[in-house]
């Protein structure tokens, strides 16, 4: 067993495993300017919180009930989007997450498409709400 454990260290990169651990950018923001949600097969969620400033992304963070992949998968968007304009962000795919992080397992793939279309949603959230902003004062606190 202990081997196993071993095995799961020398296998990650550093990214892998900072982003895997990192817990700054757990949190739900209470009245975000975008938010979006997303559940995989997997039964893994996703939700994405978003701060806009100026068409850039002031500050991106995150709450998921996945595994460690998924973390690092919404870590690793987190880190690849905040600062940048909405149209970098709506370039993100789910490929330039995988390899940012660079050892996410194959058979993981699906935790960096799941964060990245939370992503999506909450970026078409804002969109939504730039376009028609009455509907903020129906929506419900998330």
């Amino acid at each position: 067993m202990a081997q196993n454990t071993s095995d799961f260290w020398q296998e990650h990169s550093l990214r892998f495993l900072e982003m895997a651990f990192r817990t700054d950018k757990r949190e739900r923001l209470t009245d975000p300017d975008g938010y979006g949600k997303n559940t995989g097969d997997c039964g893994d969620t996703v939700e994405m919180f978003l701060k806009i400033r100026n068409g850039l992304i002031q500050a991106i963070c995150f709450d998921t009930n996945g595994c460690l992949n998924t973390n690092a998968c919404a870590n690793g968007v987190a880190y690849l989007t905040e600062g940048r304009s909405l149209n970098d962000a709506w370039r993100l795919k789910p490929e330039n997450v995988s390899q940012f992080l660079e050892t996410l397992p194959p058979d993981h793939f699906h935790c960096a498409e799941l964060a990245v279309g939370a992503l999506y949603r909450a970026l078409a959230d804002y969109r939504e709400l730039q376009r028609q902003p009455y509907k903020r004062l129906y929506q419900k606190k998330r």
